[in-house]
């Protein structure tokens, strides 16, 4: 108390002086408005600086929670998406459910959360599983193009080979003539594919694009897996198609989990026919 009474006394005349200074500038912001209006546009552009500031924060921290929202938007807008190209196919004004007639395929958001790329055979781990209507043998994309194939299913989490695996083969198409073959990797590039057994008479350019034929119980028709980078057409035996892919394997955000409603009818059917 003493120290705060020394100091009162010392800078009695200072403490006067902004006393003073204050009413003064309270009275010149109340009673001229040249003044006041520089003052409310001066105060205004700092608030909304500040504002500004603190917005641009707050919004990077909810990045998380913004990318969860579009993540599960674009699932829900995919399933709706593959409904209605399924039922526009109708050529009559029947009256049929259409989620459980005509959907052949469903789309599961989810997460990696390790993933491999610069192996000779690598995979993927997603963050949802079983719990999660996950099964083997669905189809693993993003929206650039194909991922890989579920392999290994637990609870909670589900193990992916990569379409950057040895043991990887996928049917895929070229778009512009429709010829088909066998899509694999041969260890070396992980940004390139092989595309073989596509007939010789089929015309090849660069820049074309491929992606999956559809013949599959796994992929869907017409998902994105690259454009054709090199041709080897040098023998009537050895025809090889190196396919760039879209997707950068080294750096894969949040993926989709496509399983087909069909799968086991299809598979049903191909036994018997097979026996």
């Amino acid at each position: 108390m003493q120290q705060l009474i020394y100091f009162f006394r010392k800078f009695k005349y200072f403490l006067f002086f902004l006393f003073l200074q204050c009413i003064a500038l309270i009275l010149i912001f109340n009673n001229l408005n040249f003044h006041k209006s520089k003052y409310v546009t001066s105060a205004s552009a700092v608030s909304s600086s500040l504002y500004n500031q603190a917005f641009n924060i707050s919004e990077y921290f909810s990045l998380k929670d913004v990318n969860n929202e579009l993540l599960l938007e674009n699932t829900y807008l995919r399933n709706r998406l593959r409904r209605k190209q399924k039922t526009t196919t109708l050529s009559d004004s029947t009256s049929i459910d259409t989620l459980k007639y005509f959907q052949k395929y469903t789309f599961s958001s989810a997460k990696i959360i390790n993933n491999n790329f610069n192996k000779a055979f690598n995979f993927l781990t997603l963050n949802k599983g079983k719990n999660d209507s996950l099964d083997k043998e669905m189809a693993v994309v993003n929206g650039k193009g194909i991922i890989g194939i579920t392999e290994t299913v637990s609870p909670n989490y589900t193990r992916v080979q990569s379409v950057l695996n040895k043991n990887s083969k996928l049917n895929a198409r070229l778009r512009n003539s429709r010829y088909f073959g066998s899509l694999k990797w041969d260890g070396r590039d992980y940004r390139i594919l092989q595309l073989t057994d596509i007939p010789r008479q089929a015309l090849v350019k660069i820049g074309d694009t491929v992606e999956t034929d559809g013949k599959s119980t796994i992929f869907p028709e017409g998902i994105l897996i690259g454009k054709v980078v090199g041709i080897n057409n040098d023998t009537a035996v050895d025809n090889v198609i190196d396919v760039k892919l879209f997707n950068d394997m080294s750096n894969i955000g949040p993926v989709y989990v496509i399983k087909n409603l069909h799968k086991y009818e299809i598979k049903q059917i191909e036994n018997i026919a097979n026996e």
